[in-house]
């Protein structure tokens, strides 16, 4: 497993780059969000490890960019300022977990594991619905046997739509998947994804429920 820590204080950041090694994680370390961005970019990460205070992009920023592209790692907050107000900040613009600091090392190793487990064993789901294959290990999906050609976002949407597909998604919980936050009320762009996504696996196959979301239609 490949972690990425983003951390612009040397003395926190030696020590949690030495408590992610012992536990046997291989660990990238980027001094500001930018970098951080960059690298998210262009390599695979399984978790990555966000301080709140850091330069050229904070850490709510380098956030919502990582989920608005379609990143899909577990993001875990690192965080000095208050956690019951940062905290759940973090979580709405698309966080898994934070932790406040001083950090306890074991705990943070404990956590660390736990997200990647469920990252793990989400992964190992291969959903199937109707024509419709989808396999978030390998990022493929197809229809009646011809791959599919997603977005991100797409991919995201219609995971989302396949892991329960006689229920209702709402608009307000696929937004989160694909940007890490809630849209304006008035924001239409999760319909334009969805249209988009129609297109390609048939018009029928996504229901739209007026005033609630859209789900998949029942084979």
């Amino acid at each position: 497993m490949r972690l990425l820590l983003v951390e612009a204080d040397d003395t926190v950041a030696e020590t949690v780059l030495a408590s992610m090694r012992r536990a046997t994680y291989t660990i990238d370390w980027k001094r500001d969000g930018e970098a951080a961005r960059q690298a998210l970019l262009r390599e695979s990460h399984d978790l990555v490890l966000l301080a709140l205070d850091i330069p050229r992009l904070n850490g709510i920023e380098m956030l919502e960019t990582y989920r608005k592209a379609g990143g899909l790692a577990p993001i875990l907050i690192l965080t000095e300022r208050d956690a019951g107000a940062d905290g759940i900040r973090s979580l709405f613009a698309g966080a898994d977990d934070f932790m406040r600091k001083p950090l306890d090392y074991d705990e943070l190793a404990a956590r660390v594991h736990v997200l990647l487990r469920r990252r793990v064993d989400h992964q190992q789901t291969v959903y199937i619905h109707g024509g419709l294959t989808l396999d978030p290990a390998a990022h493929e999906a197809s229809k009646d046997g011809n791959p599919l050609h997603l977005t991100p976002r797409e991919f995201a949407i219609l995971q989302a739509l396949m892991e329960e597909p006689a229920r209702v998604s709402s608009r307000a919980k696929l937004a989160k998947l694909v940007y890490g936050q809630r849209p304006e009320p008035e924001s239409n762009t999760i319909q334009v994804y969805v249209n988009s996504l129609r297109q390609k696996i048939g018009e029928d196959q996504i229901l739209t429920i007026r005033g609630i979301g859209y789900r998949l239609k029942m084979t």
